[in-house]
């Protein structure tokens, strides 16, 4: 019989205090919930771990499953958990609305509606002013391109490669993830470009993006110049001179590739690509899904890191802080082409989602939250980078604020991924040891590190102290 390997690494991470009391778990045994999941529950509805977690309660940066034992999320969600699980001031609103009016759909005014409006288009530059009220990410992103076909009479759509727009028909087109992608028609007037990732792609050096953390790949660039950038927007040129018709309707990119593990693009990329575009007669779509909201820290939306001004923003996920709500926000031009005909949308817009939405902006600002993420996410990723430089297998740390990948391979030279078992290994260490993390990447070979915004120092230090642990394991395992 083999002996189940014990590891001589103990961790001296000690997990930062937390006055909060769960409830005691009153509802079914974990046997019977698993049979349930068997049984009644989808079966692509695939669960993290080996032993899937039954959680319980949440508060703030805090989970709690149903043995009442308590985990740092540092996914919070699928980047979901903007300002912290059952933040106070947003269940307080939500809780005083319910009392008050759930829904009348938007065919009647109702002051949230308004409000939340007002108050969500004052953060976004001229002249993105409109605002449609949708229900998830890929609705949003749905209806953006429906949007830009509509507006330019084009068709023809352009993402890249690697990027996640949504798993509905429509959007899986623009998604360009092998794992989503079904066996059935999809994609018609859609066109993919090369990723100009700086660390996996063909191109990229120690000065390419904007983060505090580089790769680790040379550089020979002088002052001002970026051959990386170059050579990305030439394959981007020769997409459009191969792949679409003369006019396009436009293109969509997420300021910051979330689903593929943290990508980030040489520094101008966008700008110039921006420019390409609208050459065309397309207009530019930024997906701030998982970067809007102040997760980059230095700015609310991902695209202001790039110095760009979209034509057309969709948000989703941290919007409503677990609230299954979204939006579009476009001009009053673009805007106007729906209203040629009807478009509805029963719950874009329902009373309680909207003041759920305008507590979230409430608290984001009133905590500080856009301003910890940049203090918290740097000093993370910097901690962070000390293990790149000590493991072998760490091959990239990345990010800009609380939007982390640390990017795992077998080598440095090769950039490999490190395998799908070795890298369970290490995620499970973790989560054994109380720290939550997500996966991504083409070969699930990254980790993703998007916490709640809330976060603070001490859980950093915590969290960055159990990856430490987890890798010494891993790597005491392999020897």
């Amino acid at each position: 019989m083999q002996q189940k390997w014990k590891s001589s690494v103990s961790t001296q991470a000690k997990m930062p205090p937390c006055n909060f009391v769960p409830e005691k778990y009153e509802s079914y045994p974990y046997e019977r919930m698993q049979k349930i999941r068997e049984q009644n529950i989808s079966p692509s509805l695939r669960m993290y771990y080996k032993k899937p977690l039954l959680l319980h309660q949440g508060h703030m940066q805090w989970l709690f499953d149903y043995e009442g034992r308590r985990y740092l999320d540092l996914f919070a969600g699928i980047v979901t958990v903007s300002v912290g699980h059952c933040h106070p001031k947003v269940t307080m609103a939500t809780q005083k609305q319910l009392d008050r009016l759930w829904h009348t759909s938007n065919i009647f005014m109702h002051p949230s509606i308004h409000e939340y409006a007002e108050k969500l288009t004052a953060l976004l530059p001229h002249p993105l002013k409109v605002v449609y009220l949708t229900n998830s990410g890929s609705e949003a992103n749905d209806l953006a391109m429906f949007m830009a076909r509509l507006y330019t009479r084009n068709f023809d759509i352009i993402a890249f490669r690697g990027a996640y727009h949504g798993g509905s028909p429509y959007t899986l087109g623009l998604t360009s993830v092998g794992l989503y992608k079904h066996g059935v028609a999809n994609g018609f007037g859609c066109a993919t470009t090369m990723l100009p990732d700086v660390f996996r792609g063909p191109w990229g050096g120690s000065h390419c993006r904007d983060s505090p953390v580089q790769t680790v790949r040379k550089c020979s660039c002088s002052e001002g110049v970026c051959h990386a950038n170059t050579q990305y927007i030439e394959q981007l040129k020769d997409t459009l001179n191969t792949s679409v018709p003369k006019t396009i309707a436009g293109f969509i990119a997420e300021p910051i590739q979330g689903v593929n593990g943290t990508v980030q693009y040489p520094r101008g990329f966008l700008k110039e690509a921006y420019q390409l575009i609208r050459e065309r007669g397309g207009v530019c779509i930024s997906d701030e899904v998982q970067t809007g909201f102040g997760r980059t820290g230095s700015h609310f939306w991902g695209f202001q890191t790039h110095g760009v001004v979209p034509d057309i923003v969709t948000m989703a996920k941290g919007i409503g802080n677990g609230f299954p709500m979204a939006a579009v926000v476009t001009t009053k031009e673009i805007a106007s082409c729906l209203a040629q005909n009807l478009h509805f949308n029963t719950f874009g817009g329902n009373a309680v989602a909207c003041v759920v939405g305008a507590a979230v902006l409430d608290a984001i600002e009133e905590d500080g939250l856009q301003k910890n993420s940049e203090d918290v996410g740097t000093y993370m990723l910097l901690e962070l980078s000390k293990l790149r430089d000590k493991f072998e297998i760490v091959g990239d740390v990345r990010g800009k604020g609380l939007m982390i990948g640390v990017e795992m391979v077998r080598d440095k030279e090769s950039r490999h991924p490190l395998p799908a078992e070795e890298m369970s290994q290490i995620w499970e260490d973790c989560k054994d040891m109380g720290v939550l993390i997500g996966r991504g990447g083409l070969y699930s070979q990254t980790f993703r590190i998007k916490p709640p915004m809330c976060i603070t120092k001490k859980d950093a230090e915590f969290a960055v102290e159990v990856f430490h642990t987890a890798l010494q394991r891993h790597m005491e395992r392999t020897a």
